[in-house]
């Protein structure tokens, strides 16, 4: 079973990195600089700049507030591996710009679930829809809920790559797991069947067919 990713927040023990993708222990400090290399001279220290430092990879995550500031992108979980190439597009171009724009990036990723309904058989126009029917061919029904909360379907519906005001980063994250969730239920659990079944030994698969055909 894949873990789940813990998107980073400011101040955890534990999250995994933004450099290394690990889930990983966290150690926090105040950043601080000084006028010499070696550290000595004038020093400048400002409580708004933290550093969390990777106990796996050691690389270093710089926050200004509550937000990521490097590295730019990735903060938030990768691609599943099965999307199709442009979905992937779509979601990348969302990781890269989630920590700037959550709501440049909740529209991408809005725009990719419609693109990935239509992938999955669907018309592609209207996601509650599309949503309803994948639920019929085995998308787990909270999914319908969860793209409720935030925004996707429902009386308070926001149109696939418009912008909603009301979009923030935790937003964000939730529809980065929608997208990977409706995949890996779709077309990576699918395949992973298909794949076990695929390397029975022929005789296996033919005592099956012969089963199946006297039922």
């Amino acid at each position: 079973m894949k873990a789940e990713y813990i998107s980073p927040q400011k101040g955890a023990n534990a999250f995994n990195c933004p450099n290394c993708h690990v889930y990983a222990q966290q150690s926090w400090f105040f950043m601080a600089g000084a006028s010499n290399s070696t550290g000595y001279g004038q020093t400048y220290q400002n409580k708004s700049f933290l550093i969390s430092s990777c106990a796996n990879c050691s690389s270093p995550t710089i926050w200004l507030g509550d937000k990521i500031i490097f590295p730019i992108h990735s903060a938030s979980e990768p691609p599943n591996i099965d999307l199709p190439e442009d979905i992937k597009q779509d979601y990348e171009e969302a990781r890269t710009i989630s920590n700037l724009s959550p709501r440049g990036a909740a529209a991408l990723l809005r725009l990719a679930i419609q693109k990935l309904c239509a992938h999955l058989g669907q018309p592609g126009k209207n996601i509650n829809s599309d949503i309803k029917a994948l639920v019929a061919e085995g998308l787990p029904p909270k999914v319908q809920e969860a793209l409720d909360s935030v925004r996707v379907i429902g009386n308070d519906a926001v149109h696939p790559g418009s912008i909603d005001l009301k979009d923030d980063l935790a937003t964000v994250n939730k529809l980065f797991k929608l997208v990977n969730f409706i995949a890996n239920k779709m077309i990576t659990e699918p395949r992973e069947i298909d794949e076990i079944y695929g390397s029975l030994p022929q005789e296996k698969l033919d005592g099956i067919s012969q089963r199946d055909e006297s039922n």
